[in-house]
């Protein structure tokens, strides 16, 4: 019996931080690399939570095979449940004030400029990416 109290108690001061804290958390960081359209819509889909129902910020870098979203001349597949691809989402999402990077290392190694960029997006700085990280009033999400 006594030990079924300590897993409860541990438990219990494990888990209230999380609750406790949820109000002071100012928003989301998230980082998608995928190129998967279903992982990229959740990433969209969760962002649209965070800024819609909660009124939280979201910031967003787009790295590695994401990169496309970015680029004005590519095709996002559409997502069925969502009846929108991930790119038209994240559009969307930028003009409810989503904060969208671009990793600089993306544009070099695809032979293009910030020219291709859809309006919206910008080439990331990444002292100040790194800064948004380590902020702890905001959530880390990786996709």
């Amino acid at each position: 019996m006594k030990k079924i109290f300590m897993v409860l108690a541990l438990a219990t001061s494990l888990t209230m931080p999380c609750f406790a804290d949820e109000d002071k958390v100012d928003g989301l960081n998230v980082i998608v690399t995928s190129g998967e359209p279903q992982t990229q819509m959740m990433s969209m889909v969760l962002s649209m939570m965070t800024i819609e129902k909660l009124n939280k910020k979201v910031n967003m870098v787009l790295c590695d095979k994401a990169g496309t979203l970015a680029l004005k001349d590519s095709d996002s597949p559409v997502v069925k449940a969502m009846d929108a691809s991930p790119k038209q989402v994240m559009q969307k999402l930028i003009s409810k004030g989503m904060d969208v990077k671009l990793c600089p290392l993306y544009l070099p190694n695809i032979g293009k400029d910030e020219s291709v960029l859809i309006e919206g997006v910008k080439v990331a700085d990444p002292a100040k990416v790194a800064a948004r990280l380590l902020n702890k009033n905001f959530n880390i999400l990786s996709y």
